[in-house]
């Protein structure tokens, strides 16, 4: 599955590479080789951010389900009857 950004997307996050271009490296990079800059990344390197963000989520939802467990053995009553 390849990573895409809608124009709206590419639009800021090009703007976003030429001033790092230009605020941290002192270089002007143009809009077509930021664009072509951020297709490489998306391409070889966007699999890396997309699984860290998979495994956030999941640490997330699994931290949801120890509170759920949690609320849910709180609200137990006392009964003979002993798990």
């Amino acid at each position: 599955m390849n990573i895409t950004f809608s124009s709206a997307e590419k639009e800021v996050i090009v703007k976003k590479i030429k001033l790092y271009f230009s605020e941290e490296l002192h270089q002007q990079i143009g809009s077509f080789d930021a664009e072509f800059l951020l297709d490489f990344f998306a391409k070889e390197m966007g699999a890396y951010f997309y699984n860290r963000g998979l495994y956030d989520a999941q640490a997330a939802i699994s931290q949801k389900i120890d509170d759920l467990h949690d609320a849910i053995y709180q609200l137990e009553r006392p009964t003979e009857f002993q798990r």
